[in-house]
């Protein structure tokens, strides 16, 4: 980092503890754009109405997290981060910068909201922020190409196979990215993590096992036995073949409906069916929330703020700037609607919280590598992938 940008982030912070000190609060955010401009209209509504003032900083993304730690106990953090993504709940709150949010929300609050989104932001029994919005892949496909979303493995299989001829594909993804796979090892009973009264349990690893080796060969089987998705596809590859028209089928995530639109695709969004011989597809959710400093000087206002931003009524406002998903159900039901909120909202339904724990640092690496091994080669040994990764996940969670 250059030392002249050092010194004005110091700057900057020590500014920020100064405001927090005055009364005032102030929120960090990565918003921008529309969003950006939804939060601050809402700051300066807020302000209207309470008296007090909200200033609003950005702050990129990759930043906040190090300087909101680093920050908070020494006074230079903000009051309110909106919004925060659910993996890092576990590293500040183990770090003691978060409030506790569950103090400053009602029963009929947290019942009105998606579980899958207050399971995501709660860390040892505890909330540490406010849902906001959530994600989570889905099949979405070209409805000049699929007249009606598949509903099983074998309408699914015909539409991607009659569609795969010449420069024109029937389904692709990174058949490497473990987000995006994830949804295959739930189907036949894989789960990163097992679970305690306590919430995730680093200590059992499940992602191997024969359930592990069938979603991994599946996986295998979408390039090799199904020949749907070649050699050289990843992301980037899929994305564009979408927004030309030449693809029927995609797994991605509503970050990418935009662009679709831009393209003049008529999409559809619907669940993923169920691979051969296993149960329900149930895709990694991420959520965001609004999270509060442990060491704020003003909770009672910083919460108040908090709970107007993930409102019913904001939530839809704030998908109606930048078509965010809202996590409350009254929220979902008033843009029941829109065709992506209630694609997405269904498939969110469907699907279980990436796990918040620091541990999660650990998986992703070993993970995305033995996919890449997998489906390297057609006479690959998925046992042994599997059994390899399992092994150096464990050390990595052992410290060895």
């Amino acid at each position: 980092m250059k030392r002249g940008f050092w010194i004005g982030a110091v700057a900057a912070l020590s500014l920020l503890g100064s405001a927090m000190a005055q009364g005032k609060l102030t929120v960090w955010t990565h918003y921008g754009g529309p969003e950006l401009a939804w939060l601050k209209q809402t700051a300066a509504s807020f302000a209207k109405s309470s008296g007090t003032q909200v200033e609003v900083v950005e702050v990129p993304f990759s930043d906040i997290q190090n300087k909101f730690i680093l920050g908070a106990p020494q006074g230079q953090a903000a009051d309110l981060v909106v919004s925060i993504p659910h993996d890092w709940v576990g590293a500040m709150a183990a770090a003691g910068v978060l409030e506790p949010m569950g103090k400053y929300a009602t029963r009929s609050y947290i019942q009105s909201l998606s579980d899958v989104a207050v399971d995501a932001l709660t860390y040892r029994n505890q909330l540490f922020a406010l849902p906001m919005f959530a994600e989570a892949v889905a099949l979405i496909y070209n409805k000049k190409l699929v007249k009606e979303a598949p509903k099983t493995w074998d309408e699914f299989l015909k539409i991607a196979q009659d569609n795969t001829k010449g420069n024109s594909f029937g389904f692709l993804y990174d058949l490497a990215n473990p987000y995006f796979n994830y949804g295959w090892f739930t189907a036949y009973g894989a789960s990163v993590f097992g679970r305690t009264a306590q919430g995730v349990d680093a200590s059992q690893t499940r992602l191997g096992g024969d359930a592990g080796n069938r979603a991994v060969s599946f996986i295998k089987d979408l390039r090799y036995r199904y020949r749907l998705v070649p050699e050289g596809v990843d992301y980037g590859v899929a994305d564009s073949a979408f927004k030309e028209g030449a693809l029927a089928m995609i797994l991605n995530g509503p970050w990418a409906v935009g662009e679709y639109k831009k393209a003049n695709i008529d999409f559809g969004i619907a669940p993923m069916p169920n691979p051969p011989g296993g149960g329900q597809w149930r895709p990694f959710v991420g959520v965001q929330g609004v999270a509060m400093n442990a060491y704020s000087r003003n909770k009672t206002a910083a919460a108040n703020f908090a709970k107007l931003l993930v409102s019913t009524q904001n939530q839809v406002a704030f998908n109606k700037a930048g078509g965010r998903l809202p996590v409350s159900k009254q929220a979902v039901q008033q843009l029941r609607n829109d065709p992506v909120v209630a694609g997405f909202s269904a498939v969110i339904a469907l699907g279980t919280p990436m796990p918040n724990i620091p541990e999660m640092g650990k998986v992703w690496g070993p993970w995305g590598n033995a996919l890449s091994q997998a489906v390297q080669k057609s006479d690959t040994n998925v046992a042994q992938i599997v059994t390899a990764m399992v092994a150096e996940i464990n050390r990595g969670l052992s410290g060895r």
